[in-house]
């Protein structure tokens, strides 16, 4: 009878075994995403893939790796980024746990008493007892047989996610780098229009005060005298203005990267007051390539396979599950000196659960997981048409920008060569203060627009390393726990086959 009932106890065990194979169908992990076949942008080197490697470095400015690598320090995007990393990390390896026997240690102690009682005719009773020590230890384990794949399932979400929250914390320290690279050339610009400014303020005050002797000595006119008055106090209005934006833009700057607002001017102070920014040489000609290098993208992307392996989950829950117990233990009895020892150990009970009625909680649930799955693939979709929307901007642009630079060098040029000229007739008496001014206010709009496009390009510049990725790729990404901060571009961008 205990063969018999062995016999059948291995025989549902190795059932058991053999159904969990029988994972249900869960939807597709990857899905299509419309790409375009070619950028209809312009590439600036054309079409030759290279790297996004030293990025920054390309600049041969230490001070803007330096304020990256401490705004990503101080960032709280960064941080809670990196947190979520551990987070999903310590659910998967929670996830796969459920798929192994749990083990359990127990251990016990009591004492008590053993007794008897005799009576009499005479309602008399006489009584004993004897104290017993049970001492207990044993294991106890539990295993849930997985019938219709629903531990499997989620621990493939779970994996799913970690590698998302990676790809997110990368692609936090994509967009802080961005933003500090943007804080920092607004910087330099502000700077240099401040210079502008300045230049512009002293000519027009020598301008009133050369005029007011005139004026005083009765060769000038007294409303001439006025307007030139008038014009150094608008450019002394326009210089403080100026001033405070800068101000602003420091602090700003301060804020972002964490540094004490005195040890960074000092630092913009010695470094060198712009430099060019170097040639463009890392776009995919092939957009799918591109894409594939923005963790944004691949995050997105995930995010399809852990909403079809929740699917699998919530599918599975409908259906039965098994369940095998067993332990292992020793007893040991102390009585009166005499130590009795017993060990025990049991394999089962093999317990199967069949949901009958929920009130359809279960089928709610998948319903409700099938929605996020359709909702997850609508914005990896979304996410990838924003990202070529994004390159291309950037591309056209960058071009554009490009293209202006020598037109406003050029307009800055010629337009000084008029002001000397103007000035030179003025100070001969040929040219009226009106003429003057208006040459001066010419060669001042010129000035400004040529920094203003110069901002615009290093927008265009750092928008283009933003949405590209950053240098990141999927096949070598490293996690939080082992990546070095020191800078945003130690991670080379290699082409990648993967289409989205």
């Amino acid at each position: 009878m205990k063969r018999k009932l062995r016999l059948n106890l291995m025989t549902a065990l190795c059932l058991g075994v053999g159904l969990s194979g029988c994972a249900l169908t869960r939807p597709p992990a990857q899905v299509e995403a419309p790409v375009p076949a070619q950028w209809h942008a312009p590439l600036p080197h054309g079409g030759s893939l290279a790297s996004l490697a030293n990025w920054w470095s390309q600049l041969d400015d230490p001070l803007l790796v330096e304020l990256i690598a401490a705004a990503e320090a101080a960032s709280p995007n960064v941080a809670s980024a990196a947190a979520r990393v551990a987070e999903a990390r310590f659910t998967r390896v929670q996830t796969g746990a459920a798929l192994l026997p749990s083990l359990d240690g127990t251990a016990s102690a009591s004492r008590g008493t053993s007794g008897f009682s005799s009576g009499s005719s005479s309602s008399s009773s006489l009584s004993a007892s004897t104290p017993i020590t049970t001492l207990q230890a044993g294991l106890q384990s539990k295993w849930e047989i997985d019938l219709f794949g629903r531990l499997r399932a989620d621990r493939d979400a779970a994996e799913a996610k970690q590698s998302s929250a990676n790809a997110k914390w990368h692609d936090a320290r994509v967009a802080v780098a961005a933003e500090t690279a943007n804080a920092y050339f607004a910087e330099r610009a502000c700077q240099q229009q401040l210079r502008v400014s300045e230049s512009d303020a002293r000519s027009r005050s020598e301008t009133a005060r050369l005029t007011d002797l005139s004026a005083k000595a009765g060769f000038t006119a007294p409303a001439d005298a006025a307007l030139a008055r008038a014009s150094a106090s608008d450019a002394s209005g326009r210089l403080t203005q100026q001033r405070a934006q800068c101000a602003v833009q420091r602090k700003a700057l301060v804020a972002l990267s964490g540094v004490d607002e005195t040890t960074l001017e000092g630092k913009l102070a010695a470094a060198p007051a712009q430099r060019a920014l170097p040639a463009v040489g890392s776009i995919a000609s092939v957009p799918a390539e591109a894409i594939s290098q923005r963790p944004d993208v691949y995050a997105a992307e995930l995010g399809v396979a852990s909403a079809s392996a929740d699917v699998g989950s919530a599918e599975a829950e409908r259906y039965p599950k098994l369940t095998l117990s067993g332990s292992i233990g020793r007893t040991q009895y102390r009585v009166d000196g005499v130590r009795q020892s017993l060990e025990t150990w049991t394999v089962g009970p093999l317990s199967l659960t069949v949901p009958l009625l929920d009130g359809g909680s279960r089928k709610a649930n998948t319903e409700a997981a099938k929605a996020r799955y359709a909702e997850a693939v609508s914005l990896y979709r979304s996410n990838v048409r924003q990202a070529v929307r994004e390159v291309e901007e950037a591309l056209v642009n960058l071009d554009a920008t490009n293209a202006r630079t020598a037109d406003a060098d050029a307009a800055v040029k010629n337009y000084q060569a008029s002001f000397d000229a103007t000035q030179a007739r003025y100070s001969g008496g040929l040219a009226s203060l009106f003429e003057l001014e208006d040459s001066r206010r010419t060669l001042f709009s010129a000035q400004t627009a040529r920094v203003t496009l110069q901002r615009e390009r290093t927008e265009a510049w750092v928008a283009l390393y933003r949405s590209m990725g950053g240098g990141w790729n999927r096949q070598s990404a490293p996690a939080p726990s082992s990546f070095e901060s020191s800078s945003m571009t130690t991670t080379p961008a290699t082409k990648v086959a993967t289409s989205p």
